[in-house]
């Protein structure tokens, strides 16, 4: 006979119970591959380093993506809003060079607000294994440093609609008004 320690008993016990669940049969044909999240993915990185060729936004790391059977597919990223450089040759901005990063942020994030739509609408036409009633939801970090001024700057940009009223807004079947009224925004 196997004698084991008190706490352990428990441990063994729940361990060998667990062993009589029959495990859920492995899904064969996944709705979404990892292929199509992986091609979404790219094409959100590539349109956020797109957005403003000239003073570019900075992604941090990938855009990464995960379906939720039942829910929908769910993207994040996480950039800064401007590209900016702290070096030995520029070591700290002024008050004023803050007051004008704080400007520029501000207008920025309704620049990317009206194009984290495109890149929902892009990515509900892309994902075809998504069933039309679940959800597409996009939700951007936003990068700041210690010294910035945050007032009315959010630090989440999350967008969620359902790829049925995305892709009627790509076929002209609904209008952008209507489309933005069908799209929860949440700044967090």
């Amino acid at each position: 006979m196997i004698r084991f320690a008190p706490g352990l008993r428990a441990t063994v016990a729940l361990v060998l119970s667990a062993a009589r669940i029959p495990a859920a049969p492995p899904q064969q044909n996944p709705a979404v591959t990892h292929a199509a999240l992986a091609a979404v993915e790219t094409k959100l990185d590539n349109t956020i380093r797109s957005l403003d060729v000239n003073e570019p936004y900075d992604l941090l790391g990938m855009t990464r993506g995960i379906y939720l059977p039942g829910f929908g597919a769910v993207f994040t990223a996480e950039l800064n809003l401007v590209f900016m450089t702290i070096s030995p040759f520029v070591p700290a901005l002024t008050p004023a060079d803050i007051q004008k990063l704080h400007a520029k942020k501000l207008a920025r994030v309704a620049t990317l607000k009206r194009h984290m739509r495109d890149m929902m609408v892009n990515a509900a036409v892309a994902l075809k294994g998504v069933p039309p009633e679940e959800q597409i939801v996009l939700g951007i970090s936003l990068f700041y440093r210690r010294f910035e001024i945050k007032d009315g700057l959010p630090n989440q940009v999350i967008m969620q609609a359902p790829r049925k009223a995305l892709l009627d807004f790509e076929a002209g079947r609904i209008d952008a008004a209507t489309l933005d009224s069908l799209i929860r925004t949440q700044e967090l």
